[in-house]
């Protein structure tokens, strides 16, 4: 189970402080929550939605101003991240008027839009400016961007039926084709996490889930989410893995690497992806296996030089995703720090019980070597504000992966564990390590299992992460503060620095055929 005292990495002097309020209106219990966009996703914001005092309104929804921007050139791309930092500082700043003033918002609504909604625009308007102006020193301005200035709050689109926006069950019925593709070339990794399942889920562990329920109403994370309708028994789910047919010619083999399950302790609330240079960029906690030289302030030389987890040391790579938290009232070093409790991000942090990070091929064909520090993000961090384009969680329980969900935590019965999947993508341009928006440089698979035009197949990194939690509800995974901790918000970052010979030799491995380490 998880520990209450681990290494962590520095936690001082970050940036951007997020937190969450309360608010008491007409209609009862309203919880504003607000978040920094760091470029991932596109704003999938329902339109027309306004504030209304018989409404449960669930977060603030900005658009997404780094996902709607047109390529940056490498010369504006420090000043454009930064500049998309000071506006997550701007949205941060707003919703602390919104916890200062609640009583106030409380009695007279149109004060929302008046002192907080409307100078948070004009910031943002400011702000959108300099970008263009940064990018247009080196390129033709960008068209179009006031328009994604205004902010607007947001009702609660669950209506605890369980279905979040963007997300509905039928999506959740398809979450997990891609994790499945590797199931099924990996069938020994999954069997082995099935047996594996621990009985380490005593009494007093569900009791003290239950605590953390109650003491929330249900809702978990202090009324930040998640709620019960967020959970379903995998039973109840059918399944619905869909495996591509492997066609002649395809590359069948895989290459696994150990890198451990992060018992070094390695967190920050940083992303070096997305937010280079900007400490709490993420606004929730990573854990991180592999390179233990990220932060926020690595470089590409920092990488190549930094120490690895990795057995084989000629995989520097870098591999994190959020933490997963049990709602169980128990405060963490973080508590009281940015990414964790000044984020809304409590509970007790869970090291995996399984880590497991195979590479493997592409059903039509061979594939090429990734380049060195080829970035890639899978899934989306705010995929319940942005809708669920690029949203990729695929949860599951052992002994059930042939049945994933993409907007649910699973409910796993006795002696079974919690899964979470990620299937990168699995195609690349070809010319670039990273993008404007950092997707386009890299794509998945069309249906047939080919590359888009234009893509080449890449080893495709599928990661397996396992825990062994109480049985039922009450645990989430950290996320920004508005995305409620949704599970549709489940997403992994990967950083490549294989050495030239390594990788050559996972390239072998999977387009021979064997099944290598």
């Amino acid at each position: 189970m998880g520990r209450t005292s681990r290494k962590r990495s520095t936690l001082a002097n970050r940036a951007i402080v997020a937190s969450a309020a309360l608010i008491l209106g007409g209609g009862g219990l309203i919880a504003v929550n607000v978040y920094a966009s760091a470029g991932e996703g596109a704003s999938g914001s329902p339109p027309g939605r306004t504030w209304n005092t018989g409404t449960q309104m669930s977060t603030i929804d900005c658009p997404d101003v780094g996902n709607e921007l047109p390529d940056v050139p490498d010369e504006a791309r420090w000043e454009v991240d930064r500049e998309l930092a000071a506006m997550d500082t701007q949205i941060t700043d707003a919703y602390q008027q919104f916890a200062d003033r609640k009583d106030e918002i409380s009695r007279d609504p149109n004060l929302a839009e008046n002192a907080v909604l409307g100078p948070l625009k004009d910031k943002r308007t400011a702000s959108i400016d300099r970008i263009a102006t940064a990018v247009e020193r080196n390129a033709d301005r960008p068209q179009g961007l006031d328009g994604l200035a205004p902010c607007s709050l947001r009702a609660d689109d669950n209506n605890h039926d369980g279905g979040g926006y963007g997300a509905g069950d039928s999506q959740g019925q398809d979450a997990g084709q891609d994790a499945g593709q590797d199931n099924d070339q990996g069938a020994d990794q999954g069997q082995g996490g099935d047996q594996g399942a621990d009985q380490g889920q005593g009494d007093d562990q569900g009791q003290g889930q239950d605590g953390g329920q109650d003491g929330d109403n249900g809702q978990g994370q202090q009324g930040n989410g998640p709620e019960a309708s967020d959970f379903v028994d995998i039973q109840s789910v059918q399944p619905n893995v869909d495996r591509p047919r492997q066609r002649r010619g395809a590359s069948r083999g895989t290459f696994t690497t150990d890198c451990g399950r992060n018992e070094n302790g390695k967190f920050n609330p940083d992303n070096v992806i997305v937010a280079p240079g900007v400490s709490n960029g993420a606004h929730h906690m990573h854990d991180y296996v592999g390179n233990q030289a990220n932060d926020a302030f690595a470089s590409d030389d920092d990488l190549a030089n930094g120490d690895t987890s990795c057995r084989n040391q000629g995989d520097r790579s870098t591999y994190y995703w959020p933490v997963l938290r049990l709602q169980n009232g128990t405060a963490e070093n973080d508590a009281e720090a940015d990414g964790g409790g000044k984020d809304q991000n409590v509970g007790e942090i869970q090291t995996p019980s399984q880590v497991t990070l195979k590479f493997v091929g592409n059903p039509t064909g061979r594939v090429t070597a990734m380049p060195r520090f080829l970035r890639i993000i899978t899934g989306d961090a705010k995929a319940f504000t942005n809708g669920d384009a690029n949203a990729n969680a695929s949860w599951s329980c052992t002994g059930f992966e042939n049945r994933q969900l993409k907007d649910k935590y699973p409910i796993c019965p006795d002696g079974s564990q919690v899964v979470r999947s990620f299937a990168f993508q699995s195609c690349w341009d070809g010319q670039n390590t990273d993008s404007a928006n950092h997707r386009t440089h890299v794509a998945f698979a069309q249906d047939n299992g080919r590359c888009p035009n234009g893509f080449r197949a890449i080893p495709q990194l599928v990661q397996r992460i396992v825990y062994d939690v109480p049985p039922g509800p009450g645990f989430a995974v950290d996320s920004f503060p508005e995305q409620l901790h949704k599970p549709v918000t489940d997403h992994g970052d990967f950083i490549n620095v294989f050495d030239d010979n390594l990788m050559k030799k996972v390239v072998s491995c999977i387009n021979g055929g064997r099944k290598c380490r």
